[in-house]
C-alpha cells in the first residue's frame, strides 16, 4: 500500500450540493504507514466547463473556468506514521452556474488534495466532486404565469383538384414549470376539408446547445402523447397533460458554452402542420395560479379562424357545417407514471399549481446516468444510497438540425402557412 494508506477529502456533514456564494468546508484526512517527507500539502477548489464534438469524450475542445482557489494546509516538512487531518474552507463565487452533465460537455466542481513529495518521487492526489445549484426562480421571468398560446392555419390540396384548410391552436396553462408539475395542454383542431387528418402528436422536447468549435445540438423527446386523427369537417378539442420529470433547468446562468431550452411541439402528420411553444423548466414554482379554463379559451378564441372558409375556397372544398368533438388519446409515454387521480384532474384542468410541491431539486444530467439530489445534506458515498435517476424516454440521434424557433413555428417560407391573427 506504500507509505500513504489513506488520502481523502471529506466535506462537512457529507454535504454535496451547495449554492453560489456559500462556503464549502471540510478536511483532508491522511493516514501514513511510515515516515514521509513532503514539500507541501495543497487543497485546490475548482469549477469549470468543457465541451467537445465527440459524445462522452473528456478531451475538451473548448473550456472555461469559473474559479480555482488553492490553499496550502501544510508547508514543507516531514510526518511520522499516524493519522492527520487538515481543515479547509473556500467561498464559492456568486456567479457559479448550476452543475450539468451531457453527452458533449459538462459543468463540474471538485476539491483536489495533493501531497507534493521530493523530486523524482510520486505525488499523492485525490479529489472530491460536489455540485452547485444556482436556483432558477420562475417568478423572475416576465409573464411566466400567463397561458402560452399559438395558432396557425394551413391550406392544402387533396384528390388533385380539391383543397382544404386546417387550423391548429395550442395552449399551455403556464409558461414555466418545475419537476413534478403538470403541463396542461389544450389543442383545438379545425379540419375544413373533405379529407380525414392524420394523428396529432404532442411532445416535450429538450434541446441542449454546445458551443464548441461548431454548434452541436442534442435533442431529446422527454415525453410524447399521441391523439387520434380528426375526421373531415370536424372541430376537435384535445386535452392532455405531461408530467415534468427531473430535468436540468432551462438557464445555466454564468455558463457561456452550454445552453438548455425546452418547448412543447404539436404536429399533425397529414397534412403536415407543426407548432412549437417555448417553456421554461426551473427550480422555484410560479406563485400565481393559472387562469381558469374559461379564461384560457377566451384568450385563444381570437386566434381561431372563422368556421366558414374563404369565399374563393367554397367551390373547391364543398363547404359543410362543422361538428365539435372531443379527441381521444391513443398513447402516452408517461402512462405508467400518471395516476388515475392525475387523469381525473386532466379532463377539467381544475388542479392548482400552488399545491404542495417538493423543494428545489438539482438534476445535472440529460439522461439516466448521473443522480440528482434534493437540496440539503446528502450522504456523500453514492454507492450506499438509492439514487433517483432522470427518465430517458428516447435515445438521441446525431447530428441534429436545430428545431424551429418560436417565430419560425408561427410563420413559414411557404406562402400557404400564415399565422392566425
Amino acid at each position: 500500500m506504500g507509505k500513504v494508506q489513506e488520502l481523502s477529502v471529506v466535506l462537512k456533514d457529507n454535504k454535496v450540493v451547495y449554492s453560489p456564494g456559500e462556503f464549502i468546508t471540510g478536511e483532508v484526512r491522511v493516514k501514513l504507514a511510515a515516515h514521509l517527507n513532503f514539500k507541501a500539502l495543497k487543497v485546490n477548489c475548482i469549477g469549470s466547463c468543457g465541451v467537445t464534438n465527440k459524445a462522452n469524450d473528456t478531451a475538451w475542445q473548448v473550456e472555461e473556468q469559473y474559479f480555482s482557489s488553492t490553499l496550502v494546509v501544510a508547508e514543507k516538512g516531514s510526518l511520522a506514521a499516524g493519522q492527520y487531518t487538515y481543515p479547509f474552507q473556500f467561498l464559492l463565487p456568486a456567479t457559479a452556474p448550476t452543475s450539468f452533465e451531457g453527452l458533449f460537455g459538462k459543468i463540474s466542481y471538485r476539491v483536489k488534495a495533493t501531497i507534493e513529495t521530493a523530486r523524482f518521487s510520486k505525488d499523492y492526489k485525490t479529489e472530491k466532486v460536489f455540485y452547485i445549484l444556482n436556483l432558477l426562480n420562475l417568478n423572475d421571468i416576465s409573464d411566466i404565469e400567463q397561458p402560452n398560446v399559438i395558432s396557425v392555419t394551413k391550406k392544402f390540396s387533396y384528390l388533385i383538384v380539391k383543397s382544404g384548410v386546417v387550423a391548429l391552436t395550442v395552449s399551455t396553462n403556464l409558461k414555466g414549470y418545475i419537476s413534478g408539475q403538470i403541463i396542461q395542454l389544450t389543442t383545438a383542431i379545425q379540419n375544413k376539408s373533405g379529407k380525414d387528418m392524420g394523428t396529432v402528436v404532442a411532445s416535450l422536447i429538450q434541446k441542449v446547445t454546445y458551443k464548441s468549435k461548431r454548434l452541436i445540438y442534442d435533442l431529446r423527446t422527454i415525453a410524447e402523447v399521441e391523439g387520434s386523427g380528426v375526421k373531415s369537417w370536424k372541430h376537435a378539442e384535445w386535452k392532455e397533460q405531461i408530467i415534468v420529470p427531473a430535468l436540468p433547468q432551462s438557464s445555466l446562468h454564468g455558463c457561456n458554452l452550454i445552453q438548455i431550452d425546452y418547448f412543447i411541439q404539436v404536429s399533425i402528420r397529414s397534412p403536415e402542420v407543426l407548432v412549437s411553444l417555448p417553456i421554461y423548466i426551473g427550480n422555484i414554482a410560479v406563485n400565481s395560479p393559472p387562469l381558469t379554463p374559461s379564461r384560457q379559451s377566451q384568450l385563444a378564441q381570437p386566434t381561431v379562424i372563422p368556421t366558414a372558409p374563404p369565399a374563393e375556397d367554397i367551390g373547391a372544398t364543398g363547404y359543410q357545417p362543422m361538428d365539435s368533438i372531443i379527441l381521444p388519446t391513443k398513447s402516452h409515454s408517461q402512462q405508467q407514471t400518471l395516476s388515475p387521480h392525475t387523469y381525473s384532474q386532466a379532463s377539467g384542468f381544475e388542479s392548482n399549481t400552488c399545491e404542495q410541491l417538493p423543494g428545489p431539486m438539482l438534476c445535472i444530467s440529460t439522461g439516466a446516468t448521473v443522480p440528482y439530489y434534493a437540496d440539503g445534506p446528502v450522504v456523500a458515498d453514492l454507492s450506499e444510497n438509492p439514487l433517483i435517476l432522470p427518465p430517458e424516454y428516447s435515445s438521441w440521434g446525431y447530428p441534429y438540425d436545430p428545431p424551429p424557433t418560436y417565430e419560425e413555428s408561427c410563420s413559414s417560407a411557404n406562402s400557404s402557412m400564415s399565422t392566425g391573427q
